[in-house]
């Protein structure tokens, strides 16, 4: 009976590793899951040692202080797997946690397969050493990372992006109609609308929802302004959170994130996941994001990028507009949302760049055949098992 450590401790993470304990599954009826996740990778079947909200946290300052926290719990993950040890592991991104899993694993002669790496090539590089020493599979979301492992002799695949494999043509289409969606939210379908995305943990609102709906206040009630609510946020905190900003504006919290984006004329997005989303969709939009002064003047020292937002990393160049820290205020918004709300040329080329972006994230196999398959399948290799077809 194979049994498989599984590690996600974000949100995004998280619903990657419920699918994949469904794809393993299908393959391996009899496997057994344990490890940190959250409440999707419960359902799915996974054991959880530990719970992903009781660790995630964002920032430096945040890390600090519930250090002691994260601790006591990574060392009861070790304990489980000293315990069990299982066949294979899967760490899903998550760095700060996974990273030292990964050592407990590889002295057990654990097999590690990382999916959804960390982003060393735009900060902690010298970490490059945990994964040629720790990791024995690096399967990637983004094209241009198995490059860069490689070169470092680190054994890498691009597998193709989770996401990317949901907005496929076929697929390419909201779960509800325009007209349903403004019915349910009191919206007016004859206006434009605008997508607001703060970002998926109360800290991200709070730095950036006041300056997103101070440039609502700006543009004036000619538009509609749609807030989904992350998963990871209660409807409820989210409204109270728009009242604090006390707004004259409507801003309409939302419960479906990508029919938001699928009906928005144009978006303001937090950068993050939400940040390829939009990309994947075509929505146009306008990349920004706020940390706290200290977390940013440490990450400003340690990351050298030519761009912040994934989408033109992925492209290589600037496609959407970047608003981070200072340059990020309600009159910057303004002005660069305003070209991608009107027909013309800045929102045409954008739009164009965007499915650029999206065939990008495909590998050339399959259609039929995720990237989820295609980590399932590792998984099955290092049980023994058969791979499917590819």
């Amino acid at each position: 009976m194979p049994t498989i450590f599984i590690s996600a401790g974000e949100a995004s993470g998280e619903r990657y590793g419920a699918m994949l304990i469904e794809a393993v599954r299908a393959r391996l009826p009899e496997a057994r899951f344990f490890g940190l996740g959250g409440s999707a990778m419960k359902a799915a079947g996974c054991e959880r040692i530990v719970r992903a909200e009781d660790i995630a946290v964002m920032g430096i300052t945040e890390v600090v202080r519930h250090m002691p926290r994260i601790y006591s719990e990574y060392r009861r993950l070790v304990r489980s797997i000293r315990a069990r040890r299982p066949d294979v592991a899967v760490l899903i991104d998550f760095p700060d946690v996974n990273f030292r899993l990964a050592r407990e694993l590889k002295k057990l002669g654990v097999p590690v397969i990382y999916f959804v790496s960390p982003q060393l090539w735009a900060w902690k590089k010298h970490r490059i050493h945990w994964v040629q020493e720790r990791v024995t599979k690096m399967l990637v979301i983004f094209p241009f990372e198995e490059n860069y492992y490689r070169e470092r002799g680190v054994d890498a695949e691009f597998v193709g992006h989770p996401l990317a494999d949901q907005f496929r043509a076929d697929l390419f289409s909201p779960a509800i109609a325009r007209e349903d969606f403004a019915e349910r939210y009191s919206l007016d379908p004859a206006k434009q609308w605008i997508g607001l995305l703060p970002g998926s943990r109360r800290k991200e609102v709070r730095l950036n929802l006041p300056v997103m709906a101070a440039a609502a206040k700006q543009l004036g009630t000619q538009y509609e302004y749609i807030l989904p609510a992350a998963a990871t946020l209660a409807p409820e905190w989210l409204r109270a959170a728009v009242t604090q900003c006390q707004n004259s504006v409507p801003i309409h919290v939302v419960e479906d994130a990508r029919a938001a984006l699928f009906h928005a004329r144009a978006s303001v997005v937090a950068s993050g996941t939400a940040t390829v989303e939009a990309a994947l969709i075509g929505n146009p939009f306008v990349a920004v994001y706020r940390l706290s002064p200290l977390s940013y003047a440490v990450a400003s020292r340690l990351v050298n990028l030519p761009h912040v937002a994934m989408a033109n990393l992925i492209a290589g160049k600037r496609v959407v507009p970047e608003l981070i820290q200072n340059e990020f205020t309600a009159k910057q918004v303004v002005r660069t949302l305003l070209p991608l709300l009107a027909d013309g040329a800045v929102r045409t080329q954008m739009q164009q760049e965007l499915v650029g972006i999206r065939n990008a994230l495909h590998t050339n196999s399959e259609q039929s055949f995720t990237s989820i398959d295609r980590v399932a399948d590792w998984v099955a290799r290092f049980v023994g098992e058969p791979p499917s077809d590819l």
